[in-house]
């Protein structure tokens, strides 16, 4: 167990927060096309989305694995699927701000992939677009959301403070998993629509 006193312990809350601002204030800026890009760019770019929706469906199963690991008290085998979900998700990150900076943004229900919604195209989605707005608004709100309780979690789990961890990861783990679902189910209903 990794002993720190109250105020190592303060700087590492400290550096989870400023990195969980830092994060989310990176998405934005990349996102929003803040910072200009070049015209042309590697074709592999195409393919992070679904590169994406792939690290997220192998996240959903590492952390289903991680919950039986830990209920069979396999402690070791629970670390390292963690671990493995862990830098699956920051692999995921960066594919999703380099997607997210390079493709244009894609419109739901844009059938005909110009970038408009026309009349027609918006009323043939106006039943389920509600639904993919709302499953893709909690996936992002909760995304940011449990981001610093990842972390926490995983500096009390690294540092051996089981009942933080566990008080914790009752919260975190429960929205680390819905994020992970959901952030394949959005792939799937957006990805006809894609302008590429």
């Amino acid at each position: 167990m990794i002993a720190l006193n109250k105020f190592q312990e303060k700087g590492v809350k400290s550096t989870i927060y400023i990195t969980t601002i830092a994060v989310c204030a990176l998405v934005v800026v990349l996102n929003q096309k803040w910072i200009p890009h070049p015209d042309s760019f590697p074709s592999f770019i195409y393919k992070l989305p679904m590169v994406n929706a792939f690290l997220n469906g192998s996240c959903t199963i590492l952390l289903v694995l991680s919950l039986w690991a830990i209920k069979n008290k396999n402690i070791q085998l629970h670390k390292k699927l963690n671990l493995t979900a862990f830098i699956f998700s920051s692999v995921f990150l960066l594919c999703y701000v380099t997607a997210h900076y390079f493709i244009p943004d894609t419109k739901y229900g844009d059938i005909d992939h110009d970038g408009i919604m026309s009349v027609s195209e918006s009323a043939a989605v106006s039943g389920i677009k509600p639904i993919y707005v709302i499953i893709l608004l909690s996936h992002i709100f909760l995304a940011v959301a449990v981001l610093p309780m990842i972390l926490l979690s995983f500096y009390y789990g690294l540092t051996d403070q089981r009942e933080k961890h566990k008080k914790l990861t009752r919260f975190s783990y429960p929205i680390w998993l819905y994020v992970t679902i959901t952030g394949v189910v959005v792939y799937l209903m957006v990805s006809p629509y894609y302008n590429y």
